[in-house]
């Protein structure tokens, strides 16, 4: 596919909603093929597929390089420009993303069980795909071959409406995916991405009941929270990822220090990122920990008692504690025990990902069973908070509610199931 073929000429001349229209009936068109295709043909595809990102890295970093400039001359943050930019290494990531998911087992038809009633009624659930799945994201480049190859797996076709700032890496990242899943037998509209940035596609989109099956919004607080205002469509939401590590009075000194810092600085602006350090009162090394943090840059707001441990921690406020910083920013706190820690926690916590440190096990047994995020975690970096690290292959995001999927979703997150119900001629008395 090329860039003229993604901006087709009569997107133009349409009106948003007829634009989301034309393309979602091509999709739902598109993933009705799809689903005839076997095991075996949608793996070709995408490792076809990453073949072609490989193949067409020069002109995909020549793309990111124009959003990168334009991101700098609009003055994005370092966070953001971080989310944007790729390189070589970055973009082997991305294609090696897409083989790993053509390497995992296919979730579609996978029978999730099986009865017999008194009646000799066979019963079976078996899952399948969910359809047409929109997803509406930001500034990371990335989305649009994750989410291409994780909807292609599952079964599922994609609409995708990326943001403006990675308006050039996502057409040529789209322009190389369709090229290998198009000679591998997939057709073309399976994956589409949004020929046009204007706002008001982004609504039609979630008003497009009936065409579009499910809404996936990835990016900050206010799309997410328009997404979930404006949609008439079934939308799995990712929050904001206000993700916290608890230093427990039995951490261990040096993991303590380097789980803390890997957490907040390994990459400051993705979701998974620390974005509040809870301190027990009784841990001995809080004043290590906070040495690292500050000697690698990394600003600290903290409440009084935090404060006492380095006169260079700034005063936090009330909005602090509810703030994804997404940047080498980062509150601070001393608490009192484990009590104390799981209320702070209830109370600021975005449910994406919070993280104990201790050698304590009956702790962190209760800290498992008494947070309620979508992944808890004990004595390992929030960072991993990742559908790849997972063993998933590529995530779609992570989802923070309760309904349908939680934590990172990839293949089993994208599909649902239906029931099967094979008789010998029974009728209902």
């Amino acid at each position: 596919m090329t860039e003229q073929t993604i901006l087709a000429p009569q997107a133009a001349a349409e009106t948003p909603e007829a634009l989301v229209a034309r393309l979602a009936q091509a999709g739902r068109a598109a993933q009705r093929e799809l689903a005839k295709m076997s095991d075996a043909q949608k793996a070709q595809a995408l490792r076809a597929a990453a073949d072609e990102l490989r193949k067409a890295e020069p002109a995909i970093l020549d793309a990111n390089a124009k959003d990168i400039a334009a991101g700098e001359a609009k003055g994005l943050t370092g966070a953001m420009l971080d989310r944007l930019r790729l390189d070589s290494a970055r973009l082997a990531g991305i294609a090696d993303a897409v083989e790993q998911v053509a390497g995992l087992a296919d979730p579609v038809g996978e029978v999730l069980s099986t009865s017999e009633r008194p009646n000799g009624l066979q019963l079976s659930r078996v899952r399948i795909p969910i359809g047409l799945i929109g997803i509406i994201y930001e500034s990371r480049p990335n989305v649009t071959a994750d989410a291409a190859a994780l909807c292609l797996r599952s079964g599922n076709a994609a609409l995708l409406r990326g943001g403006s700032e990675a308006l050039h890496s996502n057409r040529a990242i789209m322009a190389a995916m369709v090229a290998g899943l198009t000679q591998a037998g997939v057709p073309e509209a399976a994956i589409q991405l949004m020929p046009t940035q204007d706002r008001a596609a982004v609504g039609a989109m979630l008003t497009a009941a009936g065409l579009i099956d499910m809404i996936v919004p990835r990016g900050g607080k206010s799309l997410v929270a328009r997404v979930q205002a404006d949609a008439r469509v079934p939308v799995l939401a990712h929050l904001d990822g206000i993700c916290h590590t608890y230093v427990h009075a039995a951490a261990g000194p040096e993991m303590a220090v380097r789980l803390a810092l890997n957490a907040k600085m390994r990459r400051t602006g993705i979701c998974g990122s620390m974005e509040t350090l809870l301190l027990d009162t009784q841990f001995q090394a809080s004043e290590d920990v906070v040495r690292g943090l500050l000697e690698v840059g990394c600003e600290l707001r903290g409440d009084a008692r935090a404060q006492a441990l380095d006169p260079r921690i700034l005063p936090a406020t009330a909005e602090d504690w509810d703030t994804e910083y997404l940047d080498a920013v980062l509150s601070v706190a001393v608490v009192d025990g484990l009590d104390a820690a799981l209320d702070h926690i209830a109370a600021h916590s975005s449910h994406h990902t919070d993280v104990i440190v201790t050698e304590d096990a009956a702790v962190a047994e209760r800290f498992l069973a008494e947070v309620d995020s979508a992944i808890v975690m004990v004595n390992a970096s929030s960072q991993f908070a990742d559908g790849g690290e997972f063993g998933l292959g590529a995530e779609i995001g992570i989802a923070t509610g309760r309904l349908h999927a939680r934590g990172p979703v990839a293949l089993e997150g994208l599909t649902t199931y239906k029931w099967l119900v094979r008789g010998t001629g029974q009728a209902r008395p």
